[in-house]
């Protein structure tokens, strides 16, 4: 589909680059280019990983709600990352090998990698999270990155040390300009010291020598630098400049701010991303969830205590993607609580139960004020709000409350349209203490209908008046 801009409502998106909220507005209107940096995939992903994937995942909804053409990149990480941020450190794919007993070759690196892509998909499934149609490996890219090195190398943008090749970020003037308007160097992190024969504390990998394991290039074998591999995918499939890169805030300093510094000295284009938009950590006990240090949960771990996976998806989303969260269980089962609640109102709309949205009419008036908090910077907590007034207002039709459900269910993902009654069996004897509360209550004896009703919950049943009579629910 074709998208004339004069037809779409304003976006705005706080832009890292400028540190300040901006009207989006696309390169090429017909279609917007977007990458978002996918896992390291040397494990299960945990929660806090996952939260960068939701928002990633709302903002593609957003733009397409607003009947945008996306096409979005994501890369796998599956080679060439060390556990320093300074390019020092146990590579994290090797490691992992190390971990599950398993010889240290390529070919096994691989086959770790896929396993543990299939389980950040299956996560993303649970999540509702429409995963990528463009999702590379890096692994299957080194005659890119290596391309991409020797385009540095010839404009002079690199050195060689003993352990590799080095990008000259000395050679780049505004080097960190999306850490906040210093450069790097600036700050109080230098980071020289873990490797001397740098120039500059700041100077990253691009390639690593590896006489062992690794590919072979015109320097050595070895691996890219984990950076490198980022620019290479998205210069490929996106071009020289595009309109929206992804990302934890944990990528700001380094990973993004070396992204640009290469991608940009290799085009002599600026910007090479026009906006980036990032989403802030989740902490467990005030502390940042990190595989590193063994402070993080799975979402299996949330599956696995009988919660929805999509109650952590409506938790995330009644926060700010840019507000740091502090997860606990006690949240997470108020969250669900308040999911089942939502989702027990659009089940008992009327009898039209099941019936496709064409059987009523989108609300406007709540569409407008649904949209203008999405394109506010994805206020998704508002856009909530605007859910919760829907379901009620009296003046709005059940069939039409419903297909206006359905409608912002197209960005939320918190699964209405698969949503079904339970169907329940219910002992004889649980059914003849619901007659005799239903006669209670018609001879008005509510002491009595209260008493029927605490049985009723003794055998692990509640029973809710409604329009069409009593309803029998599991508690």
């Amino acid at each position: 589909m074709n998208s004339d801009n004069k037809n779409h409502k304003k976006i705005y998106f706080f832009n890292t680059l400028t540190r300040k909220k901006e009207e989006f507005i696309p390169i090429d209107p017909n279609e917007i280019k977007m990458y978002s940096c996918g896992p390291t995939v040397n494990n299960y992903a945990h929660i806090g990983n996952l939260r960068a994937y939701v928002f990633a995942d709302i903002l593609q909804k957003t733009l397409e709600y607003s009947s945008y053409e996306v096409k979005r990149v994501m890369n796998i990480t599956d080679i060439g990352i060390l556990s320093s941020d300074a390019d020092t450190g146990e590579d994290k794919m090797t490691a992992a090998l190390v971990r599950e007993g398993k010889e240290l070759t390529l070919k096994n690196m691989r086959e770790l990698a896929e396993f543990y892509t299939e389980k950040f998909k299956e996560d993303l499934v649970k999540l509702n999270i429409t995963i990528p149609s463009n999702i590379y490996f890096a692994s299957d890219y080194i005659k890119e990155d290596v391309e991409l090195v020797r385009k540095l190398e010839e404009k002079g943008f690199t050195y060689t040390t003993s352990d590799g090749i080095y990008f000259d970020t000395s050679k780049v003037s505004d080097y960190g300009a999306l850490t906040g308007g210093k450069t790097i160097r600036d700050e109080s992190h230098i980071r020289i010291a873990e490797n001397k024969e740098k120039k500059n504390g700041e100077d990253f990998a691009l390639w690593k020598f590896n006489k062992e394991l690794g590919y072979e290039s015109p320097w050595g074998r070895g691996f890219p630098g984990w950076h490198i591999e980022c620019s290479a995918i998205g210069l490929k499939f996106l071009g020289e400049q595009f309109d929206i890169h992804t990302g934890g805030i944990d990528l700001i300093p380094t990973h993004h701010t070396n992204e640009i510094a290469q991608s940009e000295s290799a085009t002599s284009k600026k910007p090479f991303v026009k906006f980036w938009l990032h989403s802030d950590h989740i902490d467990v006990g005030g502390l940042k969830m990190a595989k590193s240090t063994g402070n993080f949960l799975k979402l299996e771990s949330i599956v696995n205590k009988n919660i929805n996976p999509l109650a952590y998806r409506f938790w995330l989303l009644m926060g700010h993607y840019r507000t740091k969260l502090n997860f606990n269980w006690d949240a997470l089962e108020a969250s669900e609580t308040g999911l089942k609640r939502i989702q027990n109102i659009y089940l008992g709309l009327g009898k039209d139960v099941g019936l496709p949205a064409q059987s009523g009419n989108i609300s406007q008036k709540y569409k407008e004020k649904f949209q203008e908090f999405l394109n506010n910077d994805l206020d998704t907590p508002k856009a909530l709000t605007v859910l919760w007034d829907l379901m009620k207002d009296e003046n709005i039709s059940p069939p039409d409350k419903k297909a206006t459900v359905l409608d912002f269910d197209k960005v939320l993902g918190l699964g209405f349209i698969d949503l079904k009654e339970e169907k329940i069996d219910v002992q004889e004897e649980v059914l003849k203490l619901v007659e005799k509360r239903k006669d209670a209550r018609d001879n008005k004896d509510f002491t009595k209908s209260d008493e029927l009703r605490k049985q009723i919950n003794s055998f692990g049943y509640d029973v809710k008046d409604t329009s069409e009579g009593q309803k029998i629910s599991k508690i």
